[in-house]
């Protein structure tokens, strides 16, 4: 059992690359050139099987391009990351703080941002998977929040040494616990934000996850033998309930491939309908979900 050694970091260097997000980068391009900018989806393989989850860097760019305000109540207080004692806290708010990372960069909070790069560079630390990410990558990053340009390069770096080091490491559960953690923190900013101020393309977000939430079932319950991890997925699964009567419909279209760009268009559509009943059930049980994770 292999996850794609650069997926299980995924979640957490997606959202360095902030505003990068739109198209695919090329895989088959020059290894050591910038990445243009951080994958829609991340897909991961375990055990021959295939669950694809949106990065949760893609909800940040939303919730940025809908003219919400700046809230840092929607965050896991970066404090807090002492506060974790067990193997599977750890890796779940490694996911949430990268999220958090996504939003905070996203609204230019620099100060916030180092908070939570520091952060989940501890957890990163106690899970013994800190090797990926070497002092003077940290230092840079540092140094450059707020340079996009610099930060484009750093992602690039970051996501060649985290491939490195996890072709060396077995990782599965940790990197399936992050990509949780993130996706659920994501669904937890969508969901606020529109409770705060309704909005059509936020609403959809919500409704997309649909889908979504059985890949992370899935995923979580290649583990389920684990103890550990029925509280988890016993929520996640009350929550797919939740789910079940929402419409949703997906339309294939084939992408369009710019060959002189390097690009790839995703021109797939999906149309969705949630009810308000529907929303106001879905966001308390992602909230008591996401409760579970941070406290």
């Amino acid at each position: 059992m292999n996850i794609k050694t650069w997926n299980v970091f995924a979640v957490l260097l997606a959202v360095l690359s902030m505003n990068f997000a739109g198209c695919s980068s090329d895989p088959n391009g020059d290894p050591d050139g910038p990445i243009i900018d951080s994958p829609k989806v991340i897909t991961i393989s375990v055990d021959g099987k295939i669950f694809s989850i949106p990065s949760p860097i893609q909800t940040a760019m939303l919730i940025k391009r809908t003219g919400a305000n700046y809230s840092k109540a929607y965050l896991n207080p970066a404090d807090k990351v002492n506060g974790y004692a067990t193997r599977m806290q750890k890796a779940l708010n490694l996911g949430v703080f990268g999220a958090d990372l996504g939003y905070v960069t996203m609204y230019d909070q620099n100060q916030d941002a180092i908070a939570y790069f520091q952060a989940a560079q501890k957890l990163a630390e106690d899970l013994g998977v800190s090797g990926a990410f070497d002092k003077n990558l940290i230092e840079r990053f540092k140094n450059n929040i707020g340079k996009q340009d610099s930060m484009l390069v750093l992602v690039s770096t970051a996501y060649r040494s985290a491939d490195n080091f996890l072709k060396n490491n077995d990782r599965d559960d940790v990197g399936a616990l992050i990509i949780a953690g993130g996706w659920i923190e994501a669904l937890h900013f969508a969901v606020n934000v529109n409770k705060d101020k309704a909005n059509e393309e936020v609403k959809q977000r919500v409704a997309e996850q649909k889908i979504s939430l059985g890949n992370v079932i899935g995923l979580l319950e290649t583990y389920a033998g684990q103890e550990e991890y029925a509280e988890i997925l016993n929520s996640l699964r009350d929550l797919k309930s939740d789910f079940e009567g929402v419409e949703y419909k997906y339309v294939y279209e084939k992408p369009v491939t710019d060959e002189g760009n390097k690009t790839t268009t995703l021109m797939s559509k999906t149309t969705v309908n949630i009810t308000p009943e529907q929303l106001s059930s879905i966001g308390q049980k992602v909230e008591s979900l996401r409760s579970i994770i941070v406290e």
